[in-house]
């Protein structure tokens, strides 16, 4: 827990802690994280989909599913789902990876769900797949609200 903010040095700007009901009397845990990735210029749809490609063939994951998700805000995004082992341990953990754009058309989000309750996994990528549907957009600060201009045609028909 004490090292948590040295993830803003990998671009996480936020993270959370997930307690979930396991069996009658157990806790399953998970760990949130969401990173902003730089995207270059240009047309990011094929720097998004390198990213989700470079998820799904990394050499940690013993199982995956791969899908694209469409989102009411038109952006692409991929998710990669599926089970991934510890390359010391070979330890097994579940793990939920979501790339999609920002609507700056600049940056890259990376939603990210990890739990060692491998078990669970249709769960957590149920998590994962609502979380994203909630990501919308707005201008932080916003101009002064523009009232309409009067119609001409109104002033003369009172």
């Amino acid at each position: 827990m004490d090292d948590l903010e040295e993830l803003t040095g990998h671009h996480v700007v936020h993270t959370a802690l997930g307690l979930h009901p396991d069996d009658p009397t157990g806790v399953c845990t998970s760990f949130f994280s969401l990173t902003i990735r730089s995207a270059g210029r240009g047309d990011f749809n094929p720097s998004l989909a390198r990213t989700a490609l470079a998820v799904a063939n990394s050499s940690l994951w013993t199982a995956s599913v791969r899908k694209l998700m469409d989102l009411p805000s038109a952006l692409p995004c991929y998710l990669t789902a599926g089970t991934i082992a510890l390359p010391i341990t070979g330890q097994q953990l579940f793990q939920a990876k979501v790339v999609t754009g920002h609507a700056d058309g600049q940056h890259a989000l990376v939603l990210d769900l990890t739990s060692a309750a491998v078990h669970q996994a249709d769960a957590y990528t149920d998590i994962i797949e609502a979380i994203t549907h909630t990501i919308s957009f707005s201008d932080p600060n916003p101009g002064p609200a523009v009232m309409p201009q009067a119609s001409r045609i109104l002033e003369v028909l009172l």
